[in-house]
């Protein structure tokens, strides 16, 4: 199963449209959002495939709007950090802006632990967990996103012009 990890949209969405289109040409079937989307359209767009996503620091303003939108295009909010399971591993999930919801996804013994935050792409090992930052799409030297491969855990960043 490939995976698109998207992070840091900050509701730039001809851009996040982009991405998407990238990461679907790249064979990614399910999409995960590591937080600062900022608006519902950027939901309504990122549900174009099975989606899942977190809420950063720039979303507290629109919590409402983005779990509302989650509804409204079936896709799963996992309020400020959570794990789901997918091709038999663990994913935790966090923009990584707060300790507490870091901690706790990390209680879980997650095989990869996904944020966003610092705008630019990580892939690095934390003990016996993989720690991936797919990038940003706003404020970052280059937009990327990331696609992991669950089966092989292979990793590729993706450029999005």
């Amino acid at each position: 199963m490939l995976l698109g990890i998207l992070s840091d949209t900050h509701n730039e969405s001809a851009r996040t449209q982009r991405a998407i289109e990238v990461l679907r040409a790249a064979g990614a079937c399910v999409l995960i959002h590591c937080g600062d989307l900022s608006s519902a359209p950027i939901v309504s767009a990122c549900s174009a495939l099975p989606f899942y996503f977190v809420l950063g620091n720039h979303d507290a303003d629109n919590v409402p709007e983005l779990k509302n939108a989650a509804i409204e295009f079936g896709a799963i909010c996992l309020g400020w950090g959570g794990v789901v399971e997918l091709a038999g591993k663990k994913i935790g999930v966090v923009h990584g802006h707060l300790t507490t919801d870091l901690k706790q996804v990390l209680a879980e013994q997650p095989d990869y632990l996904l944020s966003g935050h610092a705008h630019f792409p990580v892939d690095t090992m934390q003990g016996t967990v993989r720690r991936i930052n797919p990038g940003a799409l706003f404020r970052a030297e280059a937009f990327t996103v990331a696609l992991l491969n669950l089966k092989s855990d292979e990793l590729r960043f993706l450029p999005v012009v």
